[in-house]
């Protein structure tokens, strides 16, 4: 047997499967070790500190050694640190949550329901809209509509929904019943001289004629994100929600709005629903729910889901759907004194006023040497590495052009994350200006130092 090391990294590589990792890659270049968070920075175990560019994951919104959040987990730890809610069981925190959430909606809710992540909470509503048409005697209408490289988890079924070929490569998906769109990327899909309405009615066009291809009777429900997260920070085009929306009440198609990244006022209101005027029948949210202290997702669900669903499982006898750690107290809790973080620390008003300033600096990198588009709103934003700007010709992908440039920003003491050669930004909600400030100059300059690097490749290859 081969002798492991005791340090953290050679334990890690030893027997830590990575998500998201190239893992023979993992085996040579092991990882860097996060010891702590304060505030919007994280410091490895050498004691460097970084400015996590992405809170995390997008979730960390109230950045890292929040007390309150940590007190909220103790005290409930103590009175009560599990409890379900299955076979007519239930517990204060879940309740509380519950009542929280459906009054916060953008549009009126009737229940939710609780999961451990987005894919979990994701999954649960493919489920429902199942359960719901099988419900009103409508067998046949099952199919979801998503949109290519769109995001909504890893599970079977998530996964499926999910438009990105690596989350499907190798694991035999998509599964039946899934149907992908028009990505609605204005600078990439866009037609020559196509205005952002003029594309945003040809993708409506698009979506009805999917429809009626498959079949009106045959398609349940369309998800979407407000802005596409892991797809590439991909903001609608104009006219976008307000084009495709009457389409899918035409035909009685479900609109979900999947609001694990947008939600709780990443897009300068408190649902990226409302920044696009989107009207859901179903919404899905995590990540800032709890501000990433411990997991949680939930699910809102209109009344006319919520009476067909509750009719089908009196005829069956329940709806047998549910996770152990459904509505867990001690992440119901947490996520309880996360809202009341935000309403009393006015987060949605500070996101407002520093967001201007985030997306002005973010818009300057457009005349960069490498930046072909900028793009985001509110405090969450990408810029998109081009091999030519006239052209927006891309980098070949085997290049690997922007993770070679997130590792240089690595070294700058930047967090963010790539997604091919975008390069995307979701800080904490509570970064200052200043700190916007400290995040892109550091951006800066590892793009100015990555200029000579991407140019010898290129000369090379």
């Amino acid at each position: 047997m081969t002798q492991i090391g005791n340090s953290a990294a050679s334990r890690d590589k030893a027997y830590f499967l990575h998500p998201y990792t190239n893992l023979r890659l993992h085996e040579q270049q092991g990882p860097l070790i996060i010891e702590r968070g304060e505030g919007i920075r994280v410091f490895d175990d050498a004691g460097k500190d970084y400015i996590e560019g992405l809170a995390g994951l997008w979730c960390t919104s109230l950045g890292f050694g929040e007390e309150r959040l940590i007190e909220a987990a103790v005290r409930q730890m103590r009175r009560l640190p599990f409890y379900h809610g299955f076979t007519h069981k239930s517990h204060e925190p879940g309740i509380d949550l519950a009542e929280k959430l459906v009054s916060l909606a953008p549009v009126p809710m009737s229940k939710a329901f609780f999961a451990n992540s987005g894919s979990e909470a994701n999954d649960s509503v493919i489920k429902l809209i199942w359960y719901f048409n099988n419900a009103l005697g409508r067998p046949e209408k099952k199919k979801i509509i998503s949109r290519i490289k769109a995001y909504h988890g890893v599970t079977v079924a998530t996964a499926s929904l999910t438009g990105l070929p690596n989350n499907q490569r190798s694991f035999d998906l998509p599964i039946a019943r899934i149907l992908h769109t028009d990505c609605p990327h204005h600078y990439r899909c866009a037609g020559p001289a196509e205005t952002e309405q003029a594309f945003s009615t040809r993708l409506a066009d698009t979506l009805e004629q999917l429809i009626l291809a498959e079949g009106p009777d045959t398609i349940a429900a369309m998800f979407v994100e407000p802005v596409m997260g892991a797809g590439g920070v991909i903001v609608p085009p104009a006219g976008y929600f307000e084009k495709i929306q009457p389409i899918l009440r035409k035909y009685d198609i479900l609109l979900v709005a999947d609001e694990v990244i947008c939600g709780f006022g990443r897009t300068g209101n408190r649902w990226g629903s409302e920044t696009y005027g989107i009207t859901p029948d179903i919404m899905t949210m995590a990540k800032a729910l709890s501000s990433a202290y411990v997991p949680i997702s939930a699910v809102l669900i209109n009344d006319r889901v919520y009476q067909a669903v509750a009719d089908e499982s009196a005829r069956i006898g329940t709806f047998g759907h549910g996770f152990t750690y459904s509505s867990h107290p001690v992440a119901a809790a947490v996520a309880l004194e996360t809202l009341k973080l935000y309403e009393e620390r006015d987060t949605l008003g500070h996101v407002r006023s520093v967001a201007p300033h985030f997306q002005r600096r973010l818009k300057a990198f457009a005349g960069h040497p490498l930046v072909g588009e900028t793009r985001g709103i509110g405090l969450i934003g990408a810029i998109e590495l081009v091999a030519d700007k006239r052209s927006k010709a891309a980098f070949e992908p085997a290049l690997g052009i922007g993770g070679r440039v997130t590792r240089i920003a690595q070294e700058h003491g930047l967090l963010c994350r790539t997604m091919g050669d975008t390069l995307a930004f979701a800080p904490p909600l509570i970064i200052t200006e200043a700190e916007i400030d400290q995040l892109f100059d550091r951006l800066g300059a590892a793009l100015d130092e990555s200029v000579p690097m991407v140019r010898g490749i290129i000369a090379t290859t």
